[in-house]
């Protein structure tokens, strides 16, 4: 049976905002450390995500919440794919997989020309999926996140 058949990839709502900050804290906390603006966004995903245009996906799997993805909006045609992060229990299924699908499917129909995203090299099976979807290194200006060392680009056709 194929399990990623069975991941919805649903939208964000008010009911599910938590998933996002337990989601993301817990791997915050197992690999580098929480800074202070990913507690401002994660604590305030509305506000600080979609009311400034970005959108906000979760990828549920046996009526659980076990991943999210984020699109954070740089400018009109240039989104900064975010906050993802898919729980222990669910790694390994594909999951962050259908999740980089959907945000390449939205932005096609979004018409968002640039994904650009921020990341750690230690983090080799990330790195991996971001280049098997196509995501090039270009070059990282500091300031972003402690974490970060290296910036990556998608450019949507």
């Amino acid at each position: 049976m194929n399990i990623a058949k069975q991941v919805e990839i649903i939208p964000f709502s008010t009911e599910l905002k938590e998933h996002i900050k337990t989601l993301n804290i817990a791997w915050l906390e197992k690999y580098f450390r929480v800074e202070e603006q990913d507690t401002i966004t994660l604590s305030n995903p509305q506000e600080e995500i979609i009311d400034k245009g970005g959108i906000i996906f979760y990828a549920q799997y046996d009526n659980k919440i076990v991943g999210t993805v984020s699109l954070l909006k740089a400018d009109d045609s240039t989104f900064e794919l975010s906050k993802m992060a898919v729980s222990d229990q669910a790694q390994g299924l594909g999951i962050g997989n259908k999740l980089l699908e959907h945000c390449i499917k939205v932005a096609k129909e979004k018409d968002i020309k640039t994904l650009f995203l921020y990341s750690n090299t230690i983090l080799l099976p990330a790195i991996h999926l971001y280049k098997k979807f196509g995501f090039v290194e270009i070059p990282l200006k500091s300031g972003i996140y402690e974490r970060a060392d290296i910036k990556m680009e998608k450019k949507i056709s």
